[in-house]
């Protein structure tokens, strides 16, 4: 009929978002790359100065004294979502042993930078190689009080696919991979009030699978979780 425009009835997608806007929480979950462009702004640049920190709030007393640590947590796509390394600790070894953490340790005298730490020992642990890591930026650090280490988080961009990776026996039992979005499933968290000395402090538990992440890494993961948008 003349004058009159045939208009198409179509149902919006609830994830899409007009430009500029904010994704949702489930459409980075499933999405890669507009997770990870979504997570380096909200991250902090790797400093070219080891002591140019932003430390956890409330944790700048605990700075004196403690020892320097640097993890990496390796994100990379697997059918287009984003994908989170594991390892689990050697059974050998005197501390944490079979816990579950991310790649990393102690930063050494000849380290220029806490990513260098970070790269280092993921290298060392895992055969990573560091030209395959786009150090997307670090979390806060967090203090360790019983090991009395001040740890910072470097996430890691791998990209597509996991790379080939040869585990240090002595120091890793097994390579863990998991879903961001199966970490993200409220129904494997819990969390429990626990008291060292006269210290009160929550510790944070995942459930994944047959793994239990829990303690440092439970915080660590909790710590970029929370940068995602709040659930619908």
């Amino acid at each position: 009929m003349a004058g009159v425009t045939r208009r198409e009835n179509t149902v919006p997608d609830p994830d899409q978002r007009a430009a500029g806007a904010t994704p949702t929480r489930q459409a980075l979950l499933r999405d890669a790359d507009a997770l990870t462009q979504y997570l380096r702004p909200l991250l902090i640049p790797p400093p070219q100065d080891p002591l140019a920190r932003t430390p956890e709030p409330g944790m700048d007393g605990a700075l004196a004294g403690a020892r320097h640590a640097a993890v990496l947590a390796p994100l990379y796509v697997r059918d287009g979502e984003p994908w989170l390394l594991f390892t689990r600790r050697a059974t050998g070894l005197s501390h944490h042993s079979g816990e579950i953490s991310f790649p990393g340790g102690r930063r050494d005298a000849a380290d220029p930078t806490l990513a260098q730490t970070a790269l280092r020992e993921s290298r060392e642990e895992l055969a990573l190689d560091s030209a395959r890591v786009r150090l997307l930026g670090a979390l806060p650090e967090i203090y360790a009080s019983v090991s009395n280490f001040v740890v910072t988080t470097y996430v890691g961009w791998l990209g597509e696919g996991l790379p080939q990776l040869t585990p240090a026996r002595s120091e890793v039992a097994e390579i863990i991979e998991a879903p961001l979005s199966a970490l993200d499933d409220p129904a494997i968290y819990h969390e429990e009030l626990w008291t060292r000395g006269s210290v009160t402090h929550t510790v944070m538990f995942y459930d994944y699978g047959a793994y239990r992440i829990w303690g440092l890494t439970g915080r660590l993961l909790y710590h970029l979780l929370s940068l995602l948008p709040p659930r619908e």
